[in-house]
């Protein structure tokens, strides 16, 4: 039996997980010398590229002298938890990689949760130790107190320490050691983590983790052998979550080099696998023996917080852009998205052509629907909603860990704004270095527009990380949006002048040429009261010659709205429309004449 070590890296948002494993992955041999090679190699998805986050996980190997090193890249953002709770499955150990000026936040905190909670041996990497800014003794320091935070055991305490620069593929077991190369990372893999335990005659035990699709193959089931050897042509039973053992033939067998898939004739236990051809096997669910089963647990994922209504682009501009614009397209989607996404549950709602979606987080949400764009789907949403449960007669609401690194000139306004959401000071620190970290524990609903407002209170500095920490009796009725909404009442296409007019009215989400229609909404007002406004007037053209003829027409540039900033700016009685081409927003009500005021509707759903 080869000699293998199954290892997961866990870290937060931009701590330099993937350009890690590319160092790894060209010191091993993995790539010719001659080879060109992008950077972020694990990074396949154009979303990841874009946003410089990871947010499917994906597996790799490579070898270092005669034993294999299978390596799981993780997601880092706990909108993606789902991703992370799969991935520990497939190992037996993690390397927690922390930055060693930011040390651990909170998105560090959930996965090594997670990963203790697996009974996993932990490596502690501190990386960017290049930093000019870098503290690395105070960062291992606040790591220790999170394991005893996190009530890690005696064996997990006792973990090694690196210092790297993933970017220079550089590792040292001591700061300024001499080292050049990430040859001390390849050793303690191999010394401190496990090998994988199982016995390869024994009863087989394989458990799926993620799917893949091929048109060649059909559906790739990616997993772990835990017990027994899978052997190309043998007959199987997939244990189904109901119970039920439904045979199977295995017609391709795969395992991992690199980022290349290797044919095999069978696959040991301790190995990570892609089985080829399985139709009808879904994550969490196992392969066993026919004749005498031992099928694993199914694996159990946290439950979503956070929910959000799709429906059909249903607008005057509608089927214009996108080449999916039916419920039945849209239902295949999301049906489709559930196959691959276990942390999503959608479920139908009255009306036949409305799906409640849902999920950790609004980033998962606005992921979701920023690929379906980019497939040429035209949909619309709604604002995201908090998933309430009921306990003991109580009603209960989620509650979030939040952590809000900011300058210490506006610590007094992040403090006044989480008050008014019923955000709680926990802890507060200042590094000296003009900067403060402060942690609030918060209900899930006040982070609902949060980011935007914040980024504008602070002037674009402040950070903020969350994770999920519980449920909490429900705080009653919170603060909505200040401002209200400038919507067009009439279709057309806008003008400079009449922009021009209505500028000092509030900030305009159009720009000149644009074409709208009746109830989209066209900018924020600045007071707290719908306004419907005509964008769409030209100027009067006469004979006579008025002294502000030759008055010049200037425009402040409009604010373009992305995806998030639209889904955290609508309120209850609007809808962000997005199409393959246009983000836009608009009223739930299109007619002005049938549209209740604002005061109204608040006070509606108030009672409601």
């Amino acid at each position: 039996m080869p000699q293998i070590r199954n290892i997961a890296i866990i870290a937060h948002v931009d701590h330099g997980k993937t350009t890690l494993v590319d160092a790894m992955l060209h010191q091993s041999g993995v790539f010719r010398d001659n080879q060109v090679v992008m950077k972020r190699v694990m990074d396949s998805n154009d979303l990841e590229r874009e946003r410089g986050i990871t947010i499917l996980a994906k597996n790799t190997a490579l070898f270092y002298h005669e034993t294999k090193i299978n390596i799981v890249d993780t997601p880092g953002h706990s909108d993606f938890g789902g991703e992370v709770e799969r991935a520990l499955k497939m190992v037996d150990g993690v390397l927690l990689l922390v930055d060693a000026s930011e040390g651990p936040l909170p998105q560090t905190r959930y996965v090594l949760q997670k990963a203790l909670q697996a009974k996993l041996l932990p490596i502690i990497v501190l990386n960017k130790i290049d930093r000019s800014d870098a503290r690395t003794a105070a960062v291992l320091d606040e790591i220790y107190d999170l394991f005893i935070d996190l009530e890690a055991t005696e064996d997990q305490l006792d973990f090694p320490v690196l210092y790297t620069n993933a970017k220079t593929g550089v590792a040292h077991r001591k700061l300024d050691d001499g080292s050049t190369n990430l040859q001390p990372l390849f050793e303690t893999i191999v010394s401190a983590i496990p090998e994988p335990k199982g016995d390869p005659n024994g009863v087989l035990q394989a458990q799926v983790m993620n799917l893949d699709y091929s048109d060649f193959l059909g559906r790739i089931a990616i997993g772990r052998v835990f017990n027994g050897t899978l052997r190309r042509g043998a007959d199987v039973g997939i244990s189904k979550r109901s119970g039920e053992l439904v045979p199977t033939r295995l017609t391709k067998l795969y395992t991992f080099f690199g980022l290349d898939r290797v044919e095999t004739e069978e696959v040991p236990c301790g190995d990570l696998v892609a089985v080829a051809g399985v139709e009808g096997i879904q994550i969490g669910e196992s392969l066993t023996e026919l004749v005498n089963p031992a099928p694993l647990e199914p694996l159990v994922i946290d439950e979503p917080t956070l929910a959000m209504n799709f429906t059909i682009n249903t607008s005057p501009l509608a089927g214009r852009e996108g080449q999916w614009v039916t419920s039945r397209d849209l239902r295949s989607r999301l049906q489709k998205e559930l196959l691959t996404n276990v942390s999503l549950r959608i479920t139908d709602s009255e009306t036949t052509d409305v799906f409640r979606v849902f999920a950790r987080g609004e980033l998962q949400l606005a992921i979701l629907i920023e690929t379906m764009r980019r497939e040429g789907y035209e949909l619309m949403v709604g604002k995201p909603e908090i998933v309430v449960r009921e306990e003991d007669g109580k009603k209960l609401e989620p509650l979030e860990r939040l952590v809000v690194d900011c300058p210490e000139s506006f610590v007094g306004v992040v403090m006044e704004s989480l008050g008014r959401r019923r955000g709680e000071l926990g802890k507060m620190v200042n590094h000296g270095s003009g900067w403060v970290r402060m942690e609030f524990t918060i209900p899930s609903r006040g982070l609902i527009g949060l980011r935007g407002q914040l980024l504008t209170d602070t002037r674009g500095t402040a950070q903020l990380h969350t994770l999920f920490e519980g449920w909490t009796e429900y705080g009653g009725e919170m603060a909505s949006r200040p401002t209200g909404a400038l919507a067009a009442d009439r279709s057309g296409h806008t003008t400079a002048f009449a922009l021009w007019n209505l500028q000092e009215r509030g900030e305009l989400f159009v720009g000149p040429g644009e074409e709208v229609y009746e109830g989209m909404i066209v900018g924020e007002n600045a007071r707290d009261a719908d306004m419907d406004v005509n964008v769409t007037k030209e100027k009067k053209q006469t004979n006579m010659r008025a002294s502000s003829a030759d008055e010049a027409i200037r425009l402040i540039p409009h604010r373009q709205l992305s995806l998030e900033q639209a889904i955290e700016f609508i309120a209850d009685d609007e809808l962000v429309e997005v199409t393959p081409k246009s983000i836009r927003l608009r009223k739930r009500i299109l007619d002005t004449k049938k549209r209740p005021k604002r005061w109204q509707q608040i006070r509606a759903n108030a009672e409601a």
